[in-house]
């Protein structure tokens, strides 16, 4: 089975991580983790012109490492194999092409749990995965 964590760098990472370290024996076998982040993109414009493409990939680079490195640190301590990447874009949309593309079969991500009144007014990245793939998805709370 392979399966993606949705990691965004906060609490609620870590508790998805923790829970499915916990729950390993619900496998066959151990399997394959893939950890992913998605960096949300500098809207194009003038504040992306003004920075300039390579400032950009590099703070895309840096962000991004330092959310995967938290989430990596603590996989390693539990002697998880896993292997991490990022992308930058909606996302997502960014999520269900990666999935896609590695053959996922279940997403695993934390969920803020902000409530049904803030989802209403602002949207949720969960609902919003949800909604744009085709595989199960475990939201830990």
């Amino acid at each position: 089975m392979k399966i993606l964590l949705a990691a965004d760098g906060s609490a609620y990472t870590a508790g998805a991580i923790n829970f499915l370290s916990s729950h390993f024996d619900w496998f066959h076998s151990p399997p394959e983790l893939h950890v992913l982040h998605v960096h949300p993109a500098i809207p194009i414009g003038r504040a992306r012109a003004f920075i300039g493409k390579e400032a950009a990939e590099n703070y895309y680079r840096e962000e991004s490492e330092a959310v995967l490195q938290a989430a990596r640190s603590l996989l390693d301590s539990k002697q998880i194999a896993h292997t991490s990447t990022y992308r930058v874009g909606e996302i997502a949309g960014e999520i269900d092409k990666y999935v896609k593309a590695n053959g996922i079969d279940l997403i695993v991500m934390g969920s803020h749990g902000h409530g049904a009144l803030l989802n209403l007014v602002l949207g949720s990245i969960a609902t919003k995965i949800l909604a744009a793939t085709d595989v199960p998805v475990l939201i830990i709370r």
